[in-house]
Order: structure tokens, then C-alpha cells, then sequence
């Protein structure tokens, strides 16, 4: 009894260890700020500013989050370490990334962004030193976000994707381009604590939907 009452104990530790690590990061990791409109149906409604982000084209995800995180670490052109935001952004496919990417597909090249902390503007973000990366600014942007929680499988993803373009659709609310998957969490936050949604750009929303709440 008393070696399983051990080992009990130790995987009690392990989980509450593992639990506060997730706890830990979601509160510490920057998100990009935004502001909301409306809710509605599961569906919030969110404007954000003008973002200054890094950008690679690579291969493959892990060469593009590879090149990404050097430029945050260090390898752009003041030596300057980057904190790190949320959330994790994905279009085209579902990935487990440290907090923030955002990513595309192009053919068979893969493009990954990282927002930087609002502290930077598109004069005062450090030059990277790699010429295969790159700082992007994004205009501000209105979007239409659903939230979901666990691993971001793709049967997940697909499954809260039709729900979001359905939802919108009933709504008469307009789309822009293909919905992306926000990823909130680094690989190691417990999977019940773990935060994802999937946004898509709007063209325009409509008075009665601004402030709505349901």
C-alpha cells in the first residue's frame, strides 16, 4: 500500500505542478489587444488595432517558428530580446505553437507571423537580422471569433469552423477569406485549460449586430 500511496502522491504533485504551469503562462503572456462589439450565438465580434508582426516564408512550420523565435531571442539588429503574445494564429491547418504565430499556406511554403507586444510600432521594432525575415504592419481589422477549448485536432478545428461560417451566414454577416485558428496556450498547458478559437475577417457589421449580446 504505502509504495502506491506514493506514487498516488507523486502524480498528485506532477498534475498540480502541471496545472500551474498553465495557470502561469496565460496570465503572463501578452495578448494582442482588441475591443469587443458584440456577442452573440458563441460568436464575439472584436475590432484590433494596427499590429506590427515578424514574418518568414519557409518550407515547413518548424524551419518558419525556428527562424521567428531567433528574431525574438536575439537576432535582429539592437541584440534585444522580445516577449512573446498571444494568441498562436493558424490558417490552413491546426498547430501547437508557443504563443504569438500566425500562419498561411502558399503552395507548399508555409508563412508564419508573430505578433509583437503594442509597445512596438512599425519605426521602433528591431530590424531582424536574418534576411529571410521580415517586419509586417496590419491595418486594423474587425473579425468574428468562436471559442473552443482541448488540442486543436482537425476534426476539432473543421467541425468549429462550419459552425462560426454558419452562424454568421444566418446572421446575413459577410466574411473575408478563410477562417484562421487562434491558439492561445505554449505545447505544455494541460489540454482542459488549453484556449483556441477560430476567427474570420468581416467586411462589415451590420448596426444591429454592434452591441448585440445573446
Amino acid at each position: 500500500m504505502r509504495p502506491i500511496r506514493t506514487l498516488l502522491f507523486g502524480a498528485g504533485g506532477l498534475l498540480a505542478l502541471w496545472i500551474g504551469w498553465g495557470a502561469y503562462v496565460s496570465h503572463t503572456t501578452e495578448r494582442v489587444p482588441s475591443e469587443t462589439l458584440a456577442r452573440f450565438d458563441g460568436i464575439e465580434v472584436r475590432r484590433y488595432p494596427r499590429s506590427v508582426l515578424a514574418e518568414t516564408t519557409a518550407p515547413d512550420d518548424g524551419t518558419a517558428f525556428r527562424r521567428l523565435f531567433r528574431y525574438i531571442s536575439g537576432a535582429n539588429a539592437r541584440s534585444e530580446d522580445i516577449a512573446m503574445t498571444a494568441p498562436v494564429t493558424t490558417r490552413g491547418e491546426s498547430i501547437s505553437m508557443t504563443a504569438p504565430v500566425r500562419t498561411d499556406s502558399e503552395s507548399d511554403d508555409v508563412r508564419m507571423a508573430f505578433y509583437l507586444p503594442s509597445t512596438y510600432t512599425p519605426d521602433t521594432a528591431p530590424t531582424p537580422t536574418a534576411s529571410d525575415v521580415r517586419l509586417v504592419v496590419e491595418p486594423p481589422r474587425t473579425t468574428a471569433v468562436r471559442r473552443f477549448s482541448w488540442y486543436a485536432t482537425d476534426k476539432r478545428v473543421d467541425r468549429e469552423r462550419s459552425r462560426l461560417l454558419e452562424q454568421l451566414s444566418q446572421r446575413g454577416i459577410e466574411v473575408r477569406g478563410e477562417p484562421t485558428l487562434l491558439q492561445y496556450n505554449d505545447p505544455w498547458t494541460p489540454p482542459f485549460m488549453r484556449t483556441n478559437e477560430l476567427e474570420v475577417a468581416l467586411e462589415d457589421v451590420p448596426a444591429r449586430v454592434r452591441h448585440a449580446t445573446s
